[in-house]
Order: C-alpha cells, then sequence, then structure tokens
C-alpha cells in the first residue's frame, strides 16, 4: 500500500510540476515584452545626460521606464547614421526607435537646446505606441486621426506624414502619436488621457518643442522680411531710375533748345534768358537730387543684400547642425 501511494503521489506531483511548467511558459510568452521591458530596464544604467532627458521633458514614471527600457544611445552623426539611415525626402532625422531601442543624433547647436530632450520624449512615445493592442490601439488611432483632421494640424503635419507614408508605410498614426504629442498645445481629453501616462506635464515638452522650433521660425522669417526690403527697393529704384533717365533726357534736349535759341538770338530780352536759364537749372539741381536719392537706395540695397546673405547663412547653419548626413569638415 505505501509503495502504491508514493507512485500516485509522485505521479500527482509530476503532472502538478508540469501544469505549472506550462502555465509559467504560457505566463511568459503572454507577458513576452513585459520581461524584456524588465529585463532591459534593470540592466540599463542611464547616464546623466539621459536622466537629464527624462526630466526635462517631463516623463512620468512609466515614461522613464519605457525610454530606459529602450536603452536609448545619444550618438554622433557616423555612430547615428548607420543606427537611424536617412531615407531622405529632405527630412532631417533626429531619432529613431528600431528594434526596440531608441537612438538619438547629439545635436550641439546651443541654439536648439531642448531638440534632444524633445527626440526622446517623441522616440519613447513609438515604444508606448508599439505596446498599446486590442480595442485600446482602435480607439487611439480614432483619437489620434481626429486630431489630425482639425485643418490647422494638418496643414503642419501633412509634410512629414506625406514623407512617412513613402518611408515608412504603415506607420502613419505611429508617427502621429508622437508628432502630437510634442506639437499640439490642446486635444482631446481622451487623448490628453493617454499622454498622462507617459508624461507628468505635457505642456513642458510643448514648451520645449516651442523653444527650439522658434529659433527656426524667427531666422526664416528675418530672411524672409530681408527678401520681400530687397524686392520692394528692387522696384522702387527701376522705376526711379526709369523716371531719372526719362527726365534726363527731356532735360538734355530742352538744353540744348535754349542753347540754339541763344546762339540764334531768338529770346526778346535778356530778362526772358536769365529766366529760362534759372528754370533749366532749377531742374538740374533737382534732378542731381533724384540722382543722390537714387544712390542712397543703392547703397541701402546692397548693405540689405548682406544683410540677407547673412541671415540666409545663419538659416543654413541651424539646419546644418540637425543633419546627421553631413560629412564633417577635414582636417589636417
Amino acid at each position: 500500500m505505501y509503495l502504491k501511494k508514493s507512485k500516485a503521489s509522485g505521479l500527482l506531483a509530476t503532472l502538478i510540476t508540469i501544469v505549472l511548467l506550462l502555465g509559467l511558459g504560457f505566463a511568459a510568452m503572454s507577458n513576452r515584452q513585459w520581461i524584456i521591458d524588465q529585463y532591459n530596464y534593470w540592466t540599463y544604467h542611464p547616464s546623466s545626460t539621459m536622466q537629464s532627458f527624462a526630466q526635462r521633458s517631463a516623463m512620468s514614471s512609466e515614461g522613464k521606464f519605457l525610454f530606459y527600457a529602450s536603452q536609448p544611445k545619444l550618438q554622433d552623426a557616423a555612430s547615428f547614421n548607420k543606427s537611424c539611415p536617412n531615407q531622405g525626402g529632405g527630412v532631417a532625422v533626429l531619432g529613431c526607435y528600431d528594434n526596440q531601442y531608441i537612438y538619438i543624433y547629439d545635436v550641439t547647436n546651443p541654439k536648439l537646446d531642448g531638440i534632444r530632450e524633445v527626440t526622446a520624449a517623441y522616440e519613447m512615445l513609438h515604444a508606448a505606441y508599439k505596446r498599446t493592442h486590442g480595442s485600446d490601439l482602435t480607439k487611439l488611432n480614432q483619437l489620434i486621426e481626429s486630431t489630425y483632421a482639425q485643418p490647422a494640424n494638418e496643414a503642419i503635419f501633412k509634410p512629414t506624414v506625406d514623407y512617412f507614408a513613402t518611408t515608412e508605410p504603415g506607420e502613419r498614426d505611429n508617427e502621429l502619436f508622437s508628432l502630437i504629442a510634442t506639437q499640439v498645445r490642446t486635444v482631446d481629453p481622451q487623448l490628453e488621457a493617454y499622454y498622462n501616462r507617459y508624461f507628468t506635464n505635457r505642456q513642458t515638452l510643448v514648451d520645449l518643442y516651442n523653444k527650439y522650433s522658434s529659433v527656426f521660425t524667427a531666422q526664416e522669417n528675418q530672411t524672409k522680411a530681408y527678401a520681400q526690403q530687397l524686392s520692394d527697393l528692387s522696384a522702387q529704384i527701376n522705376q526711379e531710375t526709369a523716371q531719372y533717365t526719362q527726365d534726363v533726357n527731356q532735360l538734355n534736349a530742352d538744353i540744348a533748345g535754349f542753347n540754339a535759341r541763344a546762339n540764334s538770338n531768338q529770346f526778346s530780352s535778356m530778362s526772358q534768358f536769365y529766366s529760362e536759364r534759372s528754370a533749366l537749372n532749377a531742374r538740374v539741381s533737382a534732378l542731381e537730387s533724384e540722382r543722390s536719392t537714387i544712390n542712397d537706395q543703392i547703397t541701402n540695397y546692397n548693405n540689405i543684400v548682406k544683410l540677407y546673405e547673412a541671415s540666409a547663412l545663419a538659416s543654413n547653419e541651424l539646419y546644418k547642425s540637425i543633419d546627421s548626413t553631413l560629412a564633417p569638415t577635414p582636417s589636417v
């Protein structure tokens, strides 16, 4: 009896063990992403820079968890271009989320403070989106699309959305999820509830975006303003020069006529002679004044050209500083 009981107990223990192992295996498969995230989070030791990115972009505990679980790397141009190849299209790539890892281009231009932090948050939201499934994802996509459909948002994002349609087909809502979070101040409360999982104050993130993007906007507006001044001044100079040339030709003809009449004694009196000569001299003085004004305008035009060129150069330098594909300047 004892032996039979022992065999039965052993069989039961074996069955229980198998069931437990199968249960654990099923649980592991069901929570595979969670297990990977936990491992990556525990094994990642964020630098002070990465901690600063998380703090300045107002990531919540869950946001930080996903950010660190993605083991973000800050890379120079050469390394970044290998991690995040630019597929062209005139769009500067500042970061990417690839194979569950985050890569951020190290933009060092001090004028663009905040750009790396916003990029970090942008890519972290890709990790968040990829972990959203089922009806929750369906609802999220509906909120994203309704937000994008607002005319003001569509006008802003359409060029970028069109770019991603070519370079990342099927990732429209994924990209919009990050774009809206980092750039749109006010969104549907239901969408904001999603963002609140990952940020303690999303407005801080939008402020950072506006801070560095305003540098580009201000520089572009300045360049456009100089271009408009040049266009207006050029039209004015051309118009006044044409009128000046016409007046000079007419005055030369009138002076020639005056001299011919004087040489043939056609004036009835010296009073008439001096009166007409005085009138001609007044026209000469007026034209000389016009000529001086036009020359001053030309000088002003040339000065504005220099300002325009400097402004355009500054604008180009800003864009160069975020373009990782530009080869570094060779050194001797």
